[in-house]
């Protein structure tokens, strides 16, 4: 049976206005549209005809009849149309939301609110329980408004669809209908926070024998011996990591007795850049104890120098190389980077 829905209401904030379209506004928003618009939503054309036009007026009018499942509002700016903005829904409480401003209307303030009165009304009308925003990595304009709006970032999505003739990366946002309200102090920092670049943590541990020769494990998944640890999870400190590592790996309880340096890793192959905390973890007095896991380690090896340079990965060498001929430990290095920061 047909879906009785209330018929589409108009928004308003102030001199920024949604409205619901008519077919009286085919010829006034056609010259609204440029090549910026085309080329962001895949359009063959940057003018649409009047038929086109006309035609995405009707597609709107029977989406909404059809249990408002995409609900398009014409977006007007004292009087003038100033561009559009929609959300469709695809079900479980979800919504997608998108917006485009027309030539001459951007800039200016216009799309923050609109957006806004679109999100209050796809939450409290609509009865949705999470938005969702899909942009172009290099859209940084919607990207900002995004965040304005109260949209966390949430991941890059690669190729994520087909826009005019090309695949492309996406960025997806979100915001949950009790997510704090982006201008209070708790919304704006959980904004910010998952818009920000997070970098990778690594914490290894140098661990010698009576003889003073250092611990390298031989691993299941690379050919070149490292020391022992590995990345830090979320909201554990890098001293906290490199511990839980030694004892997963090595079955060994070690405390740390301080920090060496801090070593930063330009990205390689398929790897981002990264910070390696290196710490000593003193003196291992019964080699006995080590309890390997088969999954990760195949053996460990106290190595000198020599040793060193002929298991090791280059980096590895070099930074062992600096630690041995600075023993009162080194604050900060770049070992790997072309060129170095650090001589």
């Amino acid at each position: 049976m047909p879906v009785s829905v209330p018929e589409q209401p108009t928004l308003r904030d102030g001199d920024v206005v949604l409205r619901p379209w008519t077919d009286a506004d085919v010829d006034t928003t056609r010259p609204g549209h440029d090549a910026e618009m085309a080329r962001r939503f895949g359009f063959p054309t940057i003018l649409p005809t009047p038929e086109q036009q006309r035609s995405a007026v009707a597609r709107w009018h029977q989406a909404y009849a059809d249990g408002r499942h995409r609900v398009a509002f014409l977006v007007e700016h004292v009087g003038e149309p100033a561009g559009v903005v929609e959300v469709r829904q695809v079900g479980d409480g979800r919504g997608e939301l998108s917006w485009a401003l027309y030539a001459g209307h951007r800039r200016r303030g216009i799309a923050i609110r609109a957006v806004g009165l679109l999100i209050r009304y796809a939450f409290h009308e609509l009865r949705l329980v999470r938005l969702e925003a899909y942009v172009e990595p290099d859209n940084l304009p919607s990207l900002r408004l995004a965040s304005r709006a109260g949209l966390r970032r949430e991941g890059m999505l690669r190729q994520r669809e087909t826009i005019g003739d090309q695949r492309r990366d996406l960025v997806m946002l979100a915001r949950l209908v009790d997510d704090p309200e982006p201008q209070s102090r708790d919304g704006f920092i959980s904004v910010l926070n998952a818009a920000l670049p997070t970098k990778r943590v690594i914490a290894q541990g140098m661990l010698r024998d009576a003889a003073g020769r250092l611990l390298l494990c031989e691993l299941t998944y690379k050919l070149e011996w490292d020391l022992p640890g590995g990345v830090v999870e979320p909201g554990e400190s890098p001293a906290q990591g490199v511990v839980r590592e030694v004892r997963e790996e090595l079955g060994l309880d070690v405390g740390v007795h301080r920090l060496v340096t801090v070593n930063w890793l330009p990205p390689w192959r398929s790897w981002d850049d990264a910070c390696v905390f290196v710490f000593d973890l003193g003196v291992l007095e019964d080699p006995a104890t080590i309890r390997l896991d088969p999954a990760e380690i195949v053996a460990v090896h106290w190595c000198d120098l020599d040793d060193i340079t002929a298991r090791a990965a280059p980096a590895t060498e070099t930074l062992l190389r600096y630690v041995a001929a600075h023993p009162r430990g080194l604050p900060y290095l770049e070992i790997g980077a072309e060129p170095p920061l650090l001589a």
